[in-house]
Order: structure tokens, then C-alpha cells, then sequence
């Protein structure tokens, strides 16, 4: 992806969820940045997201009725 589309792409993103009343940190837009450039794997963003907000539930893929 185009940097320039990147850009777009994140600056349209925030406008939305700033739109519902919400805020978009420069740390998330790095992570996003980072994911579309594909320096991180998508697993490393949320893990990086959750940790940001304090999160450490993990889900086992084994886990009955999931």
C-alpha cells in the first residue's frame, strides 16, 4: 500500500471513530501505520493494543464452545 493511501486510510479511520465521540492516541495510529506497512504481524498490533488499554485475557483455540 501507498504511503500517501496509508495516510488516508488512517486519517479517515480517526475522523470516524472521532466522529462517535472517541479519541485516536499517536501511539494506535503508529501501531495502525505499522500493521499496513507490514512491519508487525496482525497478532503483535493486538497484543500491543491490549496491552495499551490494559488488557491480558488470552483465549486458547482449544477452549470449549468457541
Amino acid at each position: 500500500m501507498k504511503q500517501t493511501t496509508i495516510e488516508q486510510t488512517i486519517a479517515n479511520a480517526a475522523a470516524s471513530v472521532e466522529m462517535e465521540g472517541f479519541s485516536v492516541s499517536d501511539q494506535m495510529k503508529d501501531l495502525c501505520r505499522a500493521l499496513l506497512n507490514k512491519e508487525i504481524s496482525f497478532e503483535e498490533y493486538m497484543e500491543a493494543v491490549k496491552a495499551s488499554i490494559g488488557v491480558t485475557v488470552q483465549y486458547a483455540a482449544s477452549v470449549p464452545g468457541r
